[in-house]
């Protein structure tokens, strides 16, 4: 199953998350099936590079938001 989740990065004291879809069975840093946006919590603007249609694209195919990323689009206003 294919799950669109975020994957941590960064440094210490200092994440970036990167918005993935990936397979749910794999590693959370693990391999990914494409890159879909950042998301950085600590700095001015919080969502960057979003591909809404990727995550459309996804959605359409059977992927899952996890619960996470759904909450960040729909506080950030995003449509997908």
């Amino acid at each position: 199953m294919v799950k669109i989740r975020l994957q941590r990065g960064g440094r210490t004291h200092r994440p970036i998350y990167t918005i993935v879809a990936a397979n749910s069975r794999d590693a959370r840093n693990g391999k990914f099936l494409e890159k879909l946006g950042q998301y950085d919590p600590k700095g001015e603007e919080n969502l960057k590079d979003i591909n809404t249609e990727g995550i459309r694209a996804w959605v359409d195919k059977g992927a899952l938001l996890s619960d996470t990323v759904n909450s960040l689009l729909k506080k950030h206003g995003v449509k997908f």
